[in-house]
């Protein structure tokens, strides 16, 4: 008989800036597994104007689709570069409300492991990124979604390898 196991979903959940999209291609290279890059970096990109909150739903649906079609690739785990908590906090922070769609959906997209990762790095512009002083606000806000929902979770600190090693260490102890 064939036993098929079930792939871990782990999601990197943080502040912008906080190391989540390297940590993704390092595990995924690791495990020898797919990850998901977080999709709106590029659609936010792409605009030539301000973004909505139509283009956040749609960010996040087409992230969840992307997740959906990779998981049938992967070895063990999958890795998610953002998922929909990210998406609640980010719609409630600019436009003080959030779709329906987006609340309702995570407690059913939810993650085997969700790897918080702290501000401890220092911070790299690049042209989406929005908040360098609120970090420590949005780590704190993530940290309460999570816990107020009782999701599992563990921080991650640290630079380079030993962030790296610390995020294994606690892939390997969930």
């Amino acid at each position: 008989m064939i036993v098929i196991e079930k792939v871990k979903r782990i999601a990197l959940i943080g502040p912008e800036s906080s190391g989540k999209t390297t940590l993704c291609k390092q595990l995924a290279e690791h495990y020898h597994t797919q990850w998901v890059p977080e999709y709106s970096r590029e659609h936010v990109a792409e605009l030539n104007r301000k973004y909505t909150l139509q283009d956040i739903e749609h960010c996040y649906r087409e992230q969840l689709k992307q997740e959906k079609e990779l998981i049938n690739k992967a070895n063990q785990f999958i890795f998610s570069d953002t998922e929909l908590i990210v998406a609640k906090v980010w719609c409630e922070d600019v436009f003080k409300t959030a779709p329906e769609w987006i609340e309702k959906n995570i407690e059913p997209e939810k993650y085997d492991l969700y790897l918080l990762t702290f501000y401890d790095l220092p911070w790299l512009h690049d042209p989406v990124r929005e908040n360098p002083h609120r970090r420590e606000f949005f780590y704190e806000w993530y940290k309460r979604e999570l816990e107020s929902r009782n999701f599992p979770y563990k921080i991650i600190k640290g630079e380079g390898e030993k962030r790296f090693r610390n995020a294994l260490d606690a892939i390997m102890r969930s």
